[in-house]
């Protein structure tokens, strides 16, 4: 938006040439949207801007000050889509909610809001002071409970001047795993002079050595710290590194700009891509043994403005949790979930975002499902892990091996259960559900926020409402909630309205005992060690298939399936804070209010 906004601007005499010169620079070195900035270097005033921009999109303009906002209506938007997308929910009328925006033309703010509540989005379009102000002062309550914690795990920054003995590392020899992680990281670099920007293969062989030992050091600091994923991200001056451990990601170092075009290379060499492209995305897998244990590793790369950005999912077989009992089910979700799975025919929906644990939960049914006398195929995209006595079949849509066309063709390889990694389209969900009505059991994943929405889902894909009652058997949302590291925990003392609001019952706000991790060496100070499944199990039961058959919202079913005993997922984050293994914090990082 910010060339044509200024482009604009400049079009209708508001502002120069040359002050949009200094505000996109500003932009560039300081950060910001350029209309704030704008208003910062007092090219204009922020009224004069929001009635610009009301004229040029035909939105109309509010004072949000001017406004009582009704609390039910700020809890349709949690408080980091809000500072996200700098937004501000205004009202509710019927099925159409109006929020106040900063920039009306964000699509993907309207597509997700929409997405997220399930309502129509009517823009106005507000001062970005005002709505600042606005979220202080509404979401002041969630602020003090979800307060973002600044990163406990420090990010190192490594100059090329560092004087450190030589170390060696080898990958696959365990006895140099508990080597100072700075240290590899020292001699990697100590041994590292390789000019800026520079393409030279003979230099890229030159560095060789030390590049190995860097990105060895990386990835084994990764699995010594639990992470899930691992980022090294191209700017402008510097080469950083992340990790993700328990779903919250950490910066751990910054390296030289100038190694980046040979750590992508040496990335490249391990999981098999082509070092010369760099203009496209690659995709592939690197799989390592440290000591008797193998990890993989499935590698992403993706041209970014300064370099290549490698993405890299661990996914170590060893920590892999297939045990259903141990995975976070309550006792009638669970129950409720292993009738499902035990049928003969129908199908079993697992939903929530990515990351949300879906394969593992999708990965734990079929090991309990995984017989002798059963034949089990699979289309994923990716494969993520190998199970033994299960048939795995990994999409490739360049060739034409889509999850719909893997789909058509188990039918015909007499299969019992069929798992499809995810439902994206109507061809696929109507082979699904048809490969389900006729005596199979399928078991499949959806992106939507709740079990009741996954109904609704389904329809917008064009399934017909009988077809989908008659079908479907269960559905199942989940969030992967932090725990609370043992080693540190300690009580946490929250009022009693506090406890209410969140979703207890005066009854229970009034015994229940909050606990939060004080922090320590084991968790990285963070305070979590750990995560844990929260479920939503919803049985189509005869009552929610009349509703599924009458057209019913997602509100209906839910409250329906709530009074058969369903509980939602931010009643699932209660009793697990009941229970002492979370903290009230995080469940209302990772649910929506009921």
């Amino acid at each position: 938006m910010a060339g044509k906004l200024g482009q604009m601007l400049v079009l209708s005499s508001i502002i120069t040439e040359e002050q949009l010169k200094n505000a996109l620079e500003m932009q560039r070195t300081s950060g910001g949207r350029l209309g704030s900035n704008l208003v910062k270097l007092g090219f204009v005033t922020e009224d004069k801007l929001v009635t610009f921009l009301s004229k040029q999109y035909g939105v109309p303009a509010i004072n949000l000050s001017e406004y009582k906002i009704d609390p039910a209506v700020v809890k349709l938007i949690p408080l980091n889509i809000a500072q996200k997308y700098q937004i501000m929910p205004v009202a509710r009328v019927g099925a159409t909610i109006t929020i106040g925006m900063v920039d009306p033309s964000n699509v993907f703010a309207i597509d997700d809001i929409k997405f997220m509540t399930g309502y129509n989005v009517e823009p106005v379009i507000a001062a970005e002071s005002s709505i600042q102000e606005a979220i202080n002062t509404y979401y002041k309550h969630s602020r003090e409970l979800v307060s973002a914690k600044s990163p406990v795990i420090q990010a190192r920054d490594y100059t090329l001047s560092e004087d450190e003995s030589e170390s060696e590392i080898e990958i696959d020899d365990t006895s140099t795993v508990d080597m100072d992680f700075d240290k590899i990281v020292g001699s990697a670099l100590d041994g590292i002079e390789v000019a800026e920007e520079t393409e030279d293969v003979d230099v890229i062989r030159d560095v060789e050595a030390p590049i190995i030992k860097l990105v060895n050091g990386v990835l084994i600091n990764a699995i010594k710290s639990g992470a899930s994923d691992i980022h090294i991200e191209p700017y402008e001056k510097s080469l950083r590194v992340r990790i993700r451990i328990d779903g919250v990601m950490h910066n751990i170092m910054n390296l030289p700009i100038k190694i980046k075009n040979s750590i992508a290379a040496r990335i490249k060499i391990m999981s098999k891509l082509d070092i010369a492209e760099k203009r496209l995305p690659q995709d592939g897998r690197i799989k390592l043994r440290l000591g008797k244990k193998e990890i993989d590793f499935r590698v992403s790369t993706l041209p970014c403005l300064f370099g290549e950005k490698a993405v890299l999912r661990i996914l170590d077989k060893s920590n892999l949790q297939l045990d259903l009992t141990k995975l976070g089910f309550e006792e009638k979700a669970l129950k409720d979930f292993m009738e499902a799975i035990s049928k003969p025919y129908g199908m079993v929906l697992v939903t929530g975002p990515t990351g949300s644990g879906k394969t593992t939960t999708l990965y734990s049914a079929l090991t309990q499902l995984n017989k002798t006398e059963a034949n089990i195929i699979t289309v994923e995209d990716p494969i993520e892990y190998n199970l033994m006595g299960i048939n795995q079949v990994q999409v490739k849509e360049d060739i034409g091996l889509t999850f719909a066309a893997a789909l058509r063709s188990f039918l015909r390889q007499d299969p019992d259960i069929i798992m499809v990694g995810e439902i994206r389209d109507f061809e696929t969900a109507e082979i699904a559900v048809k490969a389900a009505l006729t005596g199979h059991l399928v078991l499949s994943t959806l992106h939507t926020n709740d079990a009741p929405s996954t109904i609704s889902r389904l329809l917008n894909m064009g399934i017909e409402p009988f077809l989908v009652s008659s079908s479907v058997i269960i559905i199942l949302a989940q969030r992967l909630a932090r725990k609370i590291c043992q080693s540190c925990k300690e009580v946490e003392k929250l009022p009693a309205k506090t406890l209410v609001d969140v979703g207890f019952s005066e009854d229970e706000a009034k015994t229940v005992v909050c606990y939060r991790g004080k922090g320590c060496s084991q968790c990285n100070n963070t305070g979590y060690k750990g995560r844990v499944a929260l479920y939503e199990v919803m049985p189509i039961s005869d009552e929610i298939r009349e509703l599924i058959l009458e057209g019913a919202s997602p509100l209906e079913i839910k409250r329906t399936a709530a009074k058969l005993g369903m509980n939602t997922l931010r009643r699932a984050g209660l009793n697990k804070v009941k229970g002492k293994v979370t903290s009230v914090e995080e469940v209302l990082r990772v649910t929506f209010g009921d």
